[in-house]
């Protein structure tokens, strides 16, 4: 990422996006087309773009379509299986691959392969139960046009045929069962983030302003907001006023939305989740396992930490990942600081604080398990997967830290939320997003969301044309219309390169 030509910040902007991670990213980019003439910021606290959330080994790369995650589709009561939440997340990330193709299209962004692979996306589950659930669940998801071309099988030598390295040694006697979906993708998503802020720094008007951090915002009696930003390199400080602000600074979002006043943020907590990997380079395991296998999660583990083996495609180098192995810290960013937990505590959110903890006790005894884990322990877990894996082939990586939202709640406090969300204020001048999993998959989708809320008239008038153009199945719905599917798949394929 090039350093910045505009060393010194403005008094006035017309956009603030406060963040250098793929949601700010994805919103300026957006931004820039539909309106060339807005003045627009982007101010980052780090020397790169995408240096914490959305860095490749921060987060586990997987383009979450929902084809291969067990938690987007629950089990109802009465032993039905729901879908909905599924075939939303797979719409959402049809709708970034679409913006993403546009970029390509357009010589924004180049190298789609340097981005974004294909690789399958596979659940796997063991024992009669569960594999019954998932023959149930296949036979429901293949009525659905998102989820046809799924396969089911629980024969031994299918599996062996697509997952030799997780059925070496196994037992023919043993209950497994899989579905593989060859439309998964693997996607670098820093990478992405770096290409989209080179075009913003090189080819638009977009001015960004890497080792800056905005420390405050407070509205103004003219409806515009007041940001304190100090430049971390030169120790000096700024003053910028903006008429619209977008906060996408991962785990940091939650306490510069609590500084905005805004109604809207009130009651919101964060309750911090680090975690690890076992990644392997060795080319004998990669070439046995060339997907991206998910199974259930433990009792009391929170869905972020649903196990996968995975393909991992990082700069043109293949490895394997397995985890995530569940931390705790009080840091709200992996460069942050120890204090940002207690320092989030207010009278506003420590109600829902404490419920949401009451309520979540198995989840607190879950992580302290997790963090007493040594490298030996995290072996024996993955030997559940690759029966005779050796601990040389292994090493542990840190991955990305997140901020689970914490929200009030009427009858227990507060409660945990588990998915990103979007807070927007009455007048639609300040927008932030909260949450982790599934993130940067739907970032498009998201921001899609913030100027459907903040600029509403635009968004149904004079962007509308431009908004199509980028995205040509906006305001369509994808699951019930199998020629609209066919030809937008189609053309994704083509322009990222893909080659399922």
């Amino acid at each position: 990422m090039p350093s910045n030509n505009h060393p010194i910040p403005k008094s006035h902007y017309d956009v603030v996006l406060i963040g250098g991670g793929i949601m700010s990213a994805t919103l300026g980019t957006m931004l820039h087309e539909l309106d060339p003439s807005l003045n627009i910021a982007i101010f980052e606290r780090l020397g790169r773009f995408a240096r914490e959330s959305s860095a490749a080994w921060n987060n586990a790369g997987t383009g979450h379509s929902a084809f291969c995650e067990l938690n987007y589709t629950p089990q109802k009561e009465d032993g039905s299986i729901e879908i909905s939440k599924a075939e939303k997340i797979a719409e959402q990330f049809e709708i970034s691959k679409q913006f993403w193709s546009y970029l390509v299209d357009k010589n924004y962004i180049d190298h789609p392969n340097k981005f974004i692979n294909s690789c399958p996306h596979m659940s796997l589950v063991f024992g009669e139960g569960d594999a019954e659930f998932l023959r149930k669940r296949h036979e429901k998801m293949t009525q659905s046009e998102l989820f046809k071309g799924m396969q089911f099988t629980m024969d031994h030598d299918k599996l062996r045929e697509w997952i030799p390295l997780i059925m070496s040694k196994r037992k023919e006697n043993e209950v497994l069962a899989a579905t593989k979906m060859d439309l998964g993708t693997d996607v670098n998503f820093g990478t992405l983030t770096r290409k989209m802020g080179r075009y913003l720094v090189d080819d638009s008007n977009v001015e960004v302003f890497l080792y800056h951090a905005v420390k405050d915002i407070d509205p103004r009696d003219d409806g515009k907001w007041q940001l304190k930003v100090k430049d971390r390199m030169k120790h000096r400080k700024h003053e910028v006023t903006a008429d619209f602000v977008f906060i996408g600074a991962g785990g940091y979002a939650l306490p510069l939305l609590d500084s905005s006043d805004i109604p809207e943020s009130e009651g919101y907590g964060g309750f911090p989740v680090s975690g690890e990997w076992l990644v392997s380079y060795n080319p004998e395991l990669i070439a046995q396992h060339q997907a991206k296998v998910y199974t259930q999660a433990t009792v009391d583990a929170p869905p972020m930490s649903v196990p996968h083996l995975d393909l991992r495609i990082i700069d043109g180098k293949q490895a394997l990942l397995f985890g995530p192995f569940a931390g705790f810290s009080t840091k709200f960013l992996k460069e942050g600081s120890y204090l940002d937990l207690p320092e989030s505590v207010n009278v506003k959110n420590i109600r829902s604080l404490f419920g949401a903890w009451w309520h979540n006790l198995p989840l607190t005894q879950y992580l302290i398990r997790q963090v007493a884990m040594n490298k030996d322990q995290r072996i024996q877990h993955l030997r559940e997967f690759v029966k005779d894996a050796k601990e040389e082939d292994w090493e542990l990586k840190v991955a990305g830290q997140r901020v689970q939202i914490i929200k009030k709640d009427d009858e227990k406090g507060g409660k945990l939320e588990f998915g990103t969300e979007v807070v927007v204020n009455e007048s639609g001048t300040i927008a932030s997003l909260l949450g982790a999993s599934p993130g940067a998959s739907t970032a498009v989708f998201a921001m899609l969301q913030v100027l459907e809320k903040c600029f509403p008239e635009k968004v149904e008038n004079e962007w509308k044309e431009k908004i199509l153009e980028m995205i040509p199945t906006y305001g369509q719905k994808l699951a019930d219309n199998p020629e609209l599917t066919a030809k937008i798949r189609n053309y994704t394929k083509e322009k990222l390169q893909l080659n399922y």
